[in-house]
């Protein structure tokens, strides 16, 4: 089968490779509907981390079960379904507590750029749907094995509430799906930070009602302007360096939560400012098996529409180019159709 692997920084490669097999007893193989490119998969492509082996890429995905392990009850050969990019039986205290990517037996899915996946863990990671759905359903359904769960659980840990003030910093697909969380969540003002027209302008389709291009001091003094000097009272932190930390910290009001979901790179935090600041902070890898069953049913009913972040779809053979035009930012999130 066609399977996609990262070698170096810059060299990915779509070749042959082994079909998985069933590991464990614990374990499902999918046929994966479609697949994406993730924003995180361009930390190691832009040369973060050291590369021991080649990566099999890929840990977001939807599809049709062919097979399971002995010990699965939940899943069955011919569902189709929606997993989260963290692995977790869903039954320790910190998955029962609604935290399964803390999962006691916690893995990150690996190897779904490709025609099939293990997934272990699947009767804890894995959401059954009670039919096949559409094809126009399928990137949505994609989108929320991670960016839209991510995106929510950013929202959530910032405790969005009805008629709150929300900033999103970052209008990467993961700040995209900020927004259309906390309109979902009943925000009032939903402030998008982005530099890049089409990010504003499906900011604003997914629910945004102000877009700040600034960035740094003049971003944060453009946020004071827009909420009478006070800051916002959720705000939710999507790409991971300390620029972005830092004005997250700004914006945000005394009292306030920021959710924090990029994966930090080089951020660090004065203890002073923190102590004065009075502002709380939740974040990390999101719990997406939590919030699964909701978004889901929410797509199923047409009441969000996440698919739309996908702004390029090219065949799984193709996923290098894919690669190229992320970094390059010539597209927000691209599709693989396997």
């Amino acid at each position: 089968m066609l399977g996609t692997m990262m070698y170096a920084p810059g060299e990915v490669k779509v070749e042959d490779v082994a079909e998985p097999s069933l590991l464990k007893p614990t374990d499902a193989i999918i046929r994966l509907a479609a697949s994406c490119i993730c924003g995180s998969d361009l930390w190691p492509y832009r040369g973060h981390g050291d590369f021991a082996q080649p990566m099999a890429m890929g840990h977001e995905y939807c599809g049709v079960v062919v097979a399971v392990g002995e010990a699965v009850r939940s899943v069955k050969p011919g569902q189709f379904v929606v997993g989260s990019f963290c692995l977790s039986d869903n039954t320790c205290p910190h998955c029962q507590y609604g935290f399964q990517s803390s999962c006691e037996q916690r893995e990150f899915m690996t190897g779904a750029q490709a025609e099939l996946a293990r997934v272990p863990l699947a009767d804890g990671t894995l959401v059954a749907l009670e039919a096949h759905p559409p094809a126009e359903l399928i990137p949505s359904l994609l989108a929320a094995s991670d960016v839209l769960g991510t995106g929510w659980y950013a929202a959530d840990a910032a405790r969005v509430q009805s008629g709150s003030t929300v900033v999103v910093v970052g209008d990467g697909a993961v700040g995209l799906m900020g927004v259309l969380s906390a309109r979902q969540m009943g925000a009032a003002r939903i402030i998008a930070m982005s530099r890049h027209k089409q990010r504003q302008e499906l900011a604003l389709e997914f629910g945004a009602t102000d877009i700040i291009a600034e960035r740094g001091e003049d971003g944060i003094a453009a946020v004071k302007a827009l909420t009478r000097n006070v800051g916002a009272d959720a705000v939710l932190e999507c790409v991971g360096t300390q620029q972005s930390m830092a004005q997250a910290l700004a914006c945000a009001r005394p009292g306030s939560m920021i959710g924090y979901v990029g994966v930090p790179h080089g951020v660090e935090f004065d203890g002073q400012q923190l102590f004065f600041g009075q502002k709380g902070m939740l974040g990390g890898p999101a719990p997406v098996r939590r919030f699964l069953p909701e978004l889901l049913s929410l797509i199923e009913t047409g009441k969000i529409n996440p698919g739309k972040v996908f702004d390029l779809e090219l065949p799984l053979a193709d996923a290098a180019a894919g690669y190229r035009a992320m970094d390059s930012r010539e597209a927000v999130k691209v599709l693989l159709r396997t």
